[in-house]
């Protein structure tokens, strides 16, 4: 993994450097509704479950961003740039990443090559073939702080996309100079999160349009991810919900902290996952019970 990611990506206790993904300050504080949402498509109303992905190292088996330094020059950041990230202000730093890619000339084909051939994480495949047979019982969403460009790149090419009624992500696209141009998905309150996504927001919105859309809520709703910021919107779930940590990457170390000093505080239920099988057989009880 390249040292400007070391020092400063979305995971938390894994780069220790970046306190942004950090859960110590107030971590069961509910937060405010946001009216930010993305239009999505129309979506029955007869799915029971609703399941949130993240994308970096739990769809993906590496970050997205990562594929960029190997694009660069020499496969390789300069230090000027690495020495850039600020804590909480990743996309930012990432928006200078893409424009130094710009500048050395690095092709719009390049990037999407290099975005194309990240492998998936274990099982995935075996994940969304389940989903995709299951689609009357599952509403599928991506809730990443990576960008639209990568997902919607990566999932076309799994072809997956048509699995995701939405993805939630900060926007970015190429502009007529064909440089890959990133920008923030919102602004909002949570002291939790870096400035850019605050993904408990954006799932709490979604619950709450679903809910007034259907008419009613799902039965249960499923999140899995691997970052330490993907512990902030798993607090917003509750006791019939089910949270998939990857096991052994930083949400799965914060939740057993959580659940070793404060027993029983986080609420959903807690299912680690090294491989899309271990997640797969808890759905498929979910979908058994009636």
């Amino acid at each position: 993994m390249s040292h400007y990611r070391r020092a400063g990506r979305r995971d938390g206790d894994r780069h220790q450097a970046k306190p942004r993904r950090t859960v110590e300050e107030n971590p069961l504080e509910p937060l405010p509704v946001s009216s930010s949402s993305m239009a999505s498509p129309s979506v029955p109303a007869t799915s029971r479950f609703l399941i949130f992905f993240d994308f970096d190292e739990t769809m993906i088996a590496e970050s997205s961003d990562d594929a960029m330094v190997r694009v660069a020059p020499g496969q390789t950041v300069p230090d000027w740039l690495k020495d850039s990230f600020r804590p909480g202000r990743y996309n930012e730093h990432m928006q200078r990443v893409l424009a130094y890619l710009a500048q050395q000339g690095v092709s719009e084909e390049v990037i999407r090559d290099a975005i194309e051939d990240i492998p998936p994480t274990p099982g995935l495949p075996v994940l969304l073939g389940f989903l995709r047979s299951h689609r009357q019982d599952f509403e599928c969403v991506v809730l990443s702080d990576a960008n639209t460009y990568f997902i919607e790149t990566w999932l076309r090419k799994a072809g997956s996309r048509q699995l995701f009624s939405e993805i939630f992500t900060n926007p970015a696209s190429f502009n007529k100079d064909g440089h890959l141009v990133l920008l923030p998905y919102h602004a909002h309150g949570c002291t939790r999160c870096p400035e850019n996504m605050c993904k408990q927001v954006i799932l709490r919105d979604y619950l709450a349009r679903r809910a007034r859309e259907r008419g009613k809520p799902f039965q249960k709703v499923f999140y899995i991810g691997d970052g330490a910021n993907d512990i902030c919107p798993t607090l917003a779930l509750g006791q019939k919900d089910t949270a998939f940590p990857r096991r052994d990457f930083p949400m799965h170390r914060i939740i057993q902290d959580m659940q070793r000093g404060q027993p029983g505080i986080y609420k959903p239920t807690v299912v680690p996952w090294a491989r899309g099988e271990d997640v797969v057989d808890c759905l498929k009880k979910a979908v058994e019970e009636r």
